[in-house]
């Protein structure tokens, strides 16, 4: 009797250290914890709203790719251009987002919901779709970081859309209506995601 008793304690026991140890998360059949949220700019728990577009060139060639994410004090703009002549190069947000070559004229103007001029040296300026040069290095690349304060993305990408141009020469940053930027190099159309 005793023999049985200290066996159905062992099996006890021994039952309960390997249930245990298919508890400890070491099971690959658990389901895997839930990933982490992301506390944005845009809320606690929320991702920050996003815009990508693929700039190409008059030709079809890819040209590198923007993205856009809205914060809380307004839209960082971030390029990273690839196969563009070297030097400054005017680059914009257009009202459009539309692509068509070989001028890419269907982009239309710049992005400018407030009536402003042009430039960020001009005194009545900017439109909202004015950036820095972007600086191209000898290998055609050329990156670029810029915060359009007090945009909302969901103003950008209104009912018809908008693109960044890449312009063959630099922008003066004062002349209306593109600061003598000259030609549409490269474009792409904004879309979510």
């Amino acid at each position: 009797m005793i023999m049985i008793r200290h066996f159905l304690a062992a099996t006890a026991l021994g039952s309960a250290m390997i249930l245990a140890g298919c508890n400890s998360g070491a099971d690959s059949d658990a389901p895997a914890p839930a990933p982490e949220t992301v506390e944005t700019e845009a809320g606690a728990g929320e991702l920050p709203m996003m815009a990508r577009a693929m700039l190409k060139t008059a030709d079809g060639k890819d040209a590198g790719m923007v993205s856009a994410t809205e914060r809380e004090d307004g839209i960082q703009i971030e390029v990273s251009a690839t196969g563009m002549p070297a030097g400054e190069h005017g680059i914009h947000v257009h009202m459009t987002g539309t692509c068509e070559g070989p001028k890419f004229e269907s982009a239309g103007g710049h992005w400018n919901p407030t009536g402003a001029k042009h430039g960020l040296s001009n005194p009545q300026g900017q439109h909202h779709g004015d950036m820095p040069n972007l600086v191209v290095a000898s290998d055609g690349s050329g990156r670029m970081d810029y915060a359009i304060r007090g945009a909302r993305l969901t103003e950008m990408l209104d009912a018809d859309g908008a693109a960044l141009v890449i312009h063959a020469k630099a922008d003066d940053q004062m002349t209306d209506p593109s600061g003598n930027s000259g030609d549409r190099l490269a474009c792409g159309a904004f879309s979510r995601g």
